[in-house]
């Protein structure tokens, strides 16, 4: 059987939705002390940066490492024990899979999950680990989810409650975006105690479901690409959370991918925080210039999850060195004799800048073959710092071809 949501009553909604405040906070007791709730803690680092008064609420310190164990234990803990004896089953590409795996082995449910075969590695191994049967089914989660019979409920509502306890004067919440139940269910709670905080949704630009969703009043699938953030690589928006949102008619905000690596990194350096690229969405709409009007303003960033395999995850930072100006890659060609990569190392040494990788082309480098190509990665400060080596190599007879940084879109 499936982990099916009550049917609630809209006696209560202002929103014309099936779910109330009152449901939310009885949610709320049903999940007490089976869910941490975690800090929502002041940083000065991100406020420095951005230029508002952020808070970060660490949800990717839940025992899974993401927010959607609220939902997953919600769900389970409505079960008849007929329905907990027949178990649950669930369509997810990775964070709703490992909560409904940790509190199914809590209850003693038998839990299968449905994953797409791109779900990350670590999050396939940990539901396995914690005894749920993982069936790895086509290459999206849409085609994860229709082998399902039916998508786990995802309704991950009480979060909002903690937020506005934890941080008084919230004025603005950013919250990532894939099928949107996280975005309908802090709006729900907001707009019920506390309607002049102002909710701003992000999406990846490369699966901006839910603002398309939004624009045509229904769900349409749209074609995705790949994208850091999988957590939110979702090609169609939920109806219900659609159906919530469209009366209040949300702020929506797309990132692309250097910034969503950008915002990985400032959270590993600056909070020490591992977060998924879906978590750091909030952070990376902050660093773009659509939420400039921000600046100033007590702002509340959900890192909904950390999730993140290490190798991915050191990959990703580079990538965001890269996009920081940090990392500079060029193609040189040299004259081929001695002492001439001498030069070019003499040369950097002396713009202050540490080689990290170089490669000296000899076989490939073209017709000429008095000279050769040497491909250079090093290490920089900033982009003005990588001008300044530009302008060094040109004046020392460094002819660049090529040009490029280590960036992927």
């Amino acid at each position: 059987m499936e982990t099916n949501p009550p049917t609630n009553s809209p006696a209560n909604s202002s929103l014309n939705s099936s779910v109330t405040l009152a449901d939310i906070q009885a949610a709320r007791r049903r999940i007490a002390g089976s869910i941490v709730q975690t800090a929502c803690i002041e940083s000065p680092a991100l406020s420095d940066l951005t230029g508002c008064q952020i808070f970060c609420k660490q949800e990717f310190l839940q025992r899974t490492g993401s927010f959607k164990e609220r939902g997953a234990r919600n769900a389970l803990a409505q079960l008849t024990p007929h329905q907990a004896q027949l178990g649950v089953i669930a369509a997810s590409a990775g964070n709703h899979a490992l909560g409904l795996a940790w509190h199914g082995h809590l209850l003693n449910i038998p839990v299968t999950v449905v994953m797409p075969r791109f779900a990350p590695l670590v999050k396939v191994t940990r539901c396995r680990q914690f005894g749920a049967t993982v069936v790895l089914f086509g290459e999206t989660y849409d085609e994860a989810r229709a082998e399902a019979d039916r998508l786990a409920a995802e309704r991950q509502l009480t979060l909002a409650l903690e937020i506005l306890e934890e941080v008084s004067g919230t004025e603005a919440i950013v919250v990532p975006v894939g099928g949107g139940g996280l975005l309908a269910g802090i709006a729900t709670v907001v707009h019920a105690m506390e309607p002049h905080v102002q909710i701003i949704g992000v999406e990846p630009a490369n699966a901006a479901c839910f603002a398309a969703g939004l624009a045509a009043g229904a769900p349409v699938r749209i074609p995705t690409r790949y994208t850091i953030a999988d957590g939110l690589a979702v090609a169609e928006a939920g109806r219900h959370s659609l159906s919530i949102m469209r009366p209040l008619a949300p702020r929506m905000v797309t990132v692309g991918e250097e910034s969503l690596a950008l915002a990985m990194l400032r959270l590993a350096e600056l909070e020490k925080c591992i977060v998924e690229g879906a978590g750091a969405a909030g952070l990376a709409a902050l660093l773009g210039k659509s939420l400039s009007d921000l600046k100033g303003r007590r702002v509340v960033l959900v890192l909904s999850g950390g999730n993140i395999d290490p190798l991915a995850h050191s990959r990703v930072i580079e990538r965001g060195l890269a996009a920081d100006g940090r990392i500079f890659r060029f193609d040189a060609l040299i004259n081929d004799r001695p002492g001439s990569l001498a030069h070019l190392a003499s040369v950097l040494g002396a713009a202050e800048a540490n080689i990290t990788e170089i490669v000296h082309n000899r076989t490939f480098a073209g017709p000429d073959l008095s000279r050769v190509h040497v491909l250079c990665t090093v290490e920089t400060r900033d982009r003005a710092h990588i001008a300044e080596i530009q302008k060094r190599l040109a004046e020392n007879g460094v002819e660049l071809f090529n040009e490029e940084r280590i960036i992927a879109n």
